[in-house]
Parts: C-alpha cells; sequence; structure tokens
C-alpha cells in the first residue's frame, strides 16, 4: 500500500492542493488502483515556501503542480 499525503494547509491551499490532490484522484480511479493507494489530506508538512508539498510513504516531493502530478504518479506510484 502507497500512502499519498497531500497538503492541504493555507500556504499549500493558495498554490493549488485542491487541484493538485483532484488530479491524484483522477489518475487513482483511472488506473483503478484504489486498493493500492492510501490518499489523504494533511495539514503542514513544514516547506510552506515550497508548496504544494506531498508525501509518498516517507518521501516529500516540494513545488508540486497540476501538470507535474501525472509524471509524479507514473514514477512513484505506477512504478512500484
Amino acid at each position: 500500500m502507497v500512502k499519498l499525503s497531500i497538503c492541504i494547509g493555507s500556504a499549500c491551499h493558495l498554490r493549488g492542493a485542491h487541484g493538485v490532490l483532484n488530479a491524484f484522484n483522477a489518475l487513482i480511479e483511472k488506473y483503478q488502483v484504489q486498493s493500492n493507494v492510501d490518499l489523504e489530506g494533511s495539514f503542514c508538512q513544514g516547506k510552506c515556501t515550497e508548496g504544494v508539498v506531498i508525501k509518498i510513504d516517507d518521501e516529500v516531493i516540494t513545488n508540486v503542480t497540476k501538470d507535474k502530478v501525472y509524471d509524479i504518479f507514473k514514477e512513484k506510484i505506477l512504478g512500484r
């Protein structure tokens, strides 16, 4: 099971966290990997100036945008 946390704190929210969350959710449904991915929103991950911040298991990824979601999903989730 892959744990995917997306920061929805104030700074990340203003930088597009909702769009990133929706993009990941759409890909999880498209590729039917709901049973393999635990998607959750989280609050501040301590890198507010580098938002949107996501965490995949123990790996923190910063400066995530909707445009980067597919590549991250393909490499970090489907690539496992």
